[in-house]
């Protein structure tokens, strides 16, 4: 088992999650790599993180993206006027009006144009490149848990950065790789349309570098705190007294 592998099942034996955690990459030139990835089939990136946690091999490029924010997002196409302007979002019933729509637009972080040719998407388990951000979809109670064991040490307090907009592609994904953050997201109107992601489901991003740490520190809460939450002591003491009196 290699060490990818063996974060992965640790993640998912501790969180209890069924689907697997993913691992993505920007990649600056095509390599021997690609041979194993889906680099042809047209889609959006939140469908590739979507086949990711089932257990697929994606590479998204400029060729196969078919979302154009997220293709703007990642630097591999310019961002349509539509877009920019608002029109597209408000013509959805997403924001109040044009204004509105363009300005969340404008203030969305974007990698330069052509400084990378895709991005790697690989369940974390079969892992085959160094990834450089790793991202989870599941309950919110599991990335409640992974945000507190990326703390756990430090006691410090988390920003979570979301336009409630292209929720996979940046919040989950470019602003990890950018701003060497963990950034939650609580999903999106392309994402929650586009994939199965469950009402019940949002998602968690974190730079690989803190890995390692995530998980040695998960284990930590997993001997005390993780177990008694999950128990719900408290919530079954205090209301079967009530019943009982």
């Amino acid at each position: 088992m290699n060490s990818y592998q063996d974060y992965a099942k640790r993640l998912q034996n501790i969180l209890t999650i069924e689907s697997q955690p993913i691992a993505a990459r920007f990649v600056k030139q095509e390599d021997a790599v690609l041979k194993d990835y889906d680099g042809q089939s047209k889609l959006r990136y939140c469908q590739a993180l979507y086949r990711a946690r089932r257990g697929e091999k994606v590479y998204v490029n400029a060729e196969n993206i078919v979302c154009p924010a997220s293709a703007a997002a990642f630097g591999l196409k310019p961002l349509p006027e539509k877009l920019a302007s608002g029109e597209m979002m408000s013509s959805l019933g997403l924001f109040y009006n044009k204004e509105a729509a363009a300005r969340v637009m404008s203030q969305m972080p974007r990698l330069p144009m052509g400084e990378y040719k895709g991005v790697l998407v690989s369940p974390l388990a079969e892992c085959d490149f160094e990834p450089q951000v790793i991202i989870i979809e599941s309950q919110p109670e599991h990335l409640m848990w992974v945000a507190l064991a990326s703390i756990f040490k430090t006691g410090d307090r988390l920003q979570f950065d979301s336009g409630i907009f292209q929720a996979t592609c940046i919040d989950s994904t470019l602003t990890p790789f950018v701003q060497n953050k963990v950034n939650s997201s609580l999903g999106c109107y392309g994402c929650r349309e586009a994939t199965d992601l469950e009402d019940g489901e949002c998602l968690i991003g974190f730079p690989s570098t803190k890995l390692q740490e995530i998980v040695e520190n998960l284990e930590m809460l997993l001997q005390k705190a993780i177990p008694r939450v999950r128990g719900k002591g408290v919530f079954k003491s205090t209301f079967s007294a009530q019943c009982d009196s």
